[in-house]
């Protein structure tokens, strides 16, 4: 399709956790370069008091149905709800708790 993308500062964040977990030179130098690349590709979600609002909402409601999800999974459907985005992913199950969000796993379209 023609949608746009971007990439939440939780998903940054995750990424760069990832290259600071990196066991060999080799692996460090192949993380580096590829989170560099996407990370200068895709505009960044900040978190900001929309999001927030719609953190606490979401939170709220799959607390209430005994749902919840990750915290950062849930700063990350937050963001994309309150920007307007979907969530593309591999735990597809969790994001599907939020109501509302559009959900697309790449490994089945």
């Amino acid at each position: 399709g023609d949608e746009s993308v971007a990439i939440s500062v939780i998903t940054a964040s995750e990424m760069l956790h990832g290259i600071q977990r990196a066991r060999t030179v080799e692996q460090l130098g192949k993380r580096q370069q590829f989170v560099s690349f996407v990370l200068e590709l895709f505009p960044i979600i900040p978190i900001d008091l929309e999001v927030a609002r719609h953190h606490a909402r979401i939170w709220a409601e799959l607390q209430a149905r005994g749902e919840l999800i990750g915290a950062h999974d849930l700063l990350i459907a937050a963001s994309a709800l309150a920007f307007g985005y979907g969530v593309m992913t591999f735990n597809a199950g969790e994001f599907a708790r939020v109501p509302g969000l559009h959900v697309l796993n790449p490994a089945t379209g």
